[in-house]
């Protein structure tokens, strides 16, 4: 069975905003830092958002989110734009907001960029990965990248060749032993009754008996939906989406390690949902 919480690092692995969010989140708790993310014209746009001031320090949240970037390597993210405000009431449409009135939304704003991890420390990285359960996939807390170590990195280079030279010769070994062990053609042997297929139904995906990532999906379409609706059919959509996400995550069960993050969301759905029908309520009188 996979961990729920490696689920949601291999779906930031992948590219899913939703779950890089969720990622960031998880390691951003000492500093009470909470971000939120878009991707627009090739860039990913994160708000970075606290209670006080004095918790957006600008050196120290662009070093933390560039470390964890880079550990996660995101497919498809390279350029990232850090914005940073005190936190104030949920903006469904929080880019076009700090994109209108930039000096009066943000306290500050820094691009970075996420640099790509070399082909043999990959590799070892998803050589050395455990194929069964662990207790923790991630660690609360990143640690910052540590400088490079060129001795270390050529004994790493040096390991990750033998490992493939390694499992090159035993895959060759395997098949020649295979072939050899084949029975040969023989007419001696009765020809036999072809079998009957039994039905055995695959267990379904794990994600479909998980509330928590079925939301978390459902939220993704629902935020980038947000970005295009203008009809009142589409807000109202929209709102449905939010609702069915807000429904998912309140079916979390309490003894879930993900109940307290499933319980922020609920609320936070559920508010996302408001605002949608609002909006199509806006969109119906304007036609009126």
């Amino acid at each position: 069975m996979v961990d729920p919480a490696d689920n949601i690092v291999q779906q930031a692995r992948q590219g899913s905003i939703a779950a890089i969010v969720q990622v960031l989140n998880d390691n951003l708790t000492d500093l009470g830092v909470r971000t939120r993310a878009v991707f627009a014209d090739g860039w990913l746009q994160l708000l970075c958002e606290s209670p006080q001031a004095d918790g957006l320090k600008m050196e120290e949240v662009v070093e933390r989110i560039q470390s964890i970037l880079e550990s996660v390597s995101p497919r498809n993210i390279r350029r990232v734009n850090v914005n940073c405000r005190v936190a104030r009431e949920d903006q469904l449409l929080w880019l076009d907001e700090i994109r209108r009135d930039p000096e009066n939304q943000l306290l500050w704003s820094e691009p970075i960029s996420i640099r790509r991890p070399n082909l043999f420390k990959r590799l070892l990285t998803t050589w050395r990965t455990p194929t069964g359960p662990r207790k923790v996939a991630l660690p609360r807390r990143l640690q910052p990248s540590q400088p490079r170590n060129p001795e270390r990195d050529r004994q790493t280079l040096i390991g990750a060749v033998i490992v493939v030279i390694v499992l090159l010769l035993g895959g060759f070994w395997a098949y020649r032993t295979w072939i050899v062990s084949l029975p040969s053609e023989s007419t001696d042997i009765p020809p036999q009754e072809p079998e009957t297929p039994q039905t055995d139904p695959s267990p379904p995906p794990a994600t479909q008996s998980d509330p928590f990532a079925q939301a978390v999906s459902l939220a993704e379409q629902a935020s980038l939906a947000g970005q295009t609706a203008q009809s009142r059919a589409e807000w109202l959509d929209l709102a449905a989406k939010w609702q069915r996400a807000a429904d998912l995550m309140a079916e979390v069960p309490s003894d879930d390690s993900r109940y307290p993050t499933a319980r922020d969301r609920t609320q936070l759905y559920r508010q996302n949902s408001r605002v949608a029908q609002q909006r199509a309520e806006q969109v119906d009188q304007a036609t009126d």
